[in-house]
């Protein structure tokens, strides 16, 4: 299992005292090392009633249809890891107006962020992780070919929270838990 870095002591995984789980555990001092979910910021950004959407050069789902989002940083703001994102890969500077959703994929230990906001300005281009950006009237989404679950959900909330923000963050539609198949569209 390896060495805990700061004594040099064996790692094992079991239940510590006191807790209910199996943690990672250095045998010679004691230490605990927690894992937890990852946290994924991103954006479903507009302007003038067109969304913004990426065609992922990457895996998973290359070639699908997302929103910008992506795993936060460490020691970095949701909102900021949200702007970020849509810079990296649409180019786009968005100005965040409200949190939309937060959304659970609990197979792979995932919380998602979602956050309603707009465009800056108009421009856009491509990032590295992006094939194509486009900004889409809701009658244009390609339903068919987006890439993940939470991209729909974003998708829907979105049409269905109120104008003005004064809405409370919408979570995973009732019994879904946001698993896909690789190399396949997300169910609309």
């Amino acid at each position: 299992m390896g060495r805990y870095p700061n004594s040099g002591g064996p790692i094992a995984r079991r239940v510590p005292e006191g807790d209910d789980r199996p943690r990672l555990v250095c045998d010679a001092c004691g230490f605990i090392r927690y894992e937890n979910p990852k946290i994924v910021a991103g954006s479903v950004a507009t302007w003038e009633g067109r969304i913004l959407l990426c065609r992922r050069a990457i895996e998973p789902q290359a070639g699908f249809w997302t929103l910008p989002a992506g795993f936060l940083e460490l020691h970095e703001d949701p909102a900021h890891g949200a702007r970020r994102e849509a810079e990296e890969e649409a180019g786009a500077e968005i100005v965040i107006d409200a949190l939309l959703a937060v959304y659970t994929i609990p197979r792979i230990s995932l919380v998602q962020l979602f956050y309603r906001a707009h465009l800056a300005q108009p421009e856009i281009a491509p990032g590295i992780e992006s094939l194509e950006v486009g900004l889409f009237r809701p009658d244009e989404i390609p339903w068919d070919s987006l890439a993940f679950p939470s991209v729909t959900w974003a998708l829907r909330h979105n049409a269905e929270a109120p104008d003005g923000g004064n809405f409370a963050p919408f979570t995973n539609p009732v019994g879904d838990v946001g698993d896909y198949r690789p190399g396949i569209p997300a169910r609309r």
